[in-house]
């Protein structure tokens, strides 16, 4: 009996130790939904139900899946192949006003480059690969180019923290409708970090307005784990924020 006991804690203590809250002192004073999910055993921690629940415009995490439809259709495929060209029009930020690869673009979030991208695509072909992923509320109705973007008197496609967590396991899994050559394309522009515990994958989002997005996946000792997180409640959210939040979550779990 003492042996059985003892066997049953060695395989299911590390879930009951993830399934843990989290730290609510790591979410900074923002409203936060996050949203992370154990990929082996399905085990998943979040915070605010309600908050992880509702949907909001993904921002510049939509490059996620831009990227990986862009790739599906051929227009683009070396990462590290000249790819945008800058118009020369000057904008705020300055990793924006040159030219780019697409693991540059994706680093620095380049919306210029990612328009063009989805115009390339089309609204055709993009509407049918939202509707075939299940993307949030697959309303693209609000423009080819900006349909991600939140805008005054627009109404862009909207999606949740548990949503996005859900969609990225299917990814993973090998569950979406994309080669497994472009999922690998897309995960290499996507690492981020490495430490002795884990690989960091992920995409910022940001609307300037008081919403910070952060979704990705970590490849730990510990097992793989794929996350989401947004923030809101005060003027100065961002993704840089939401990343910082993730990040430290995942290391008081000993995932990075």
């Amino acid at each position: 009996m003492v042996k059985t006991i003892f066997f049953f804690c060695l395989i299911f203590l590390p879930s009951i130790l993830f399934a843990q809250e989290i730290d609510k002192s790591l979410l900074k004073g923002y409203n936060t939904a996050f949203v992370l999910s154990d990929r082996a055993t399905g085990v998943e921690v979040s915070t605010d139900p309600a908050l992880c629940a509702k949907r909001r415009p993904p921002c510049s995490t939509f490059k996620i899946y831009n990227t990986l439809i862009g790739l599906e259709v051929g227009l683009l495929n070396n990462p590290d192949a000249p790819w945008y060209k800058w118009d020369g029009i000057r904008r705020d930020i300055e990793a924006w006003n040159h030219d780019l690869n697409l693991r540059e673009a994706f680093r620095v979030s380049a919306v210029p480059a990612f328009q063009i991208l989805a115009r390339q695509i089309g609204e055709k072909r993009m509407k049918e690969y939202i509707e075939k992923i299940s993307y949030g509320s697959e309303d693209i109705s609000s423009g080819i180019d900006t349909f991600w973007l939140p805008r005054p008197n627009t109404y862009p496609i909207m999606i949740s923290a548990e949503e996005q967590a859900a969609l990225l396991n299917k990814l993973l899994d090998g569950k979406l409708p994309f080669s497994e050559n472009n999922i690998a394309i897309l995960k290499d522009i996507m690492r981020l970090k490495k430490t002795d515990k884990g690989i960091l994958y992920g995409k910022t989002g940001s609307s300037g307005s008081g919403l910070g997005w952060f979704v990705g996946f970590v490849e730990s000792q510990k097992g793989a784990y794929v996350f989401a997180c947004n923030i809101t409640g005060r003027k100065d959210a961002s993704g840089k924020t939401a990343r910082e939040i993730v990040e430290n979550v995942l290391i008081s779990k000993g995932l990075l």
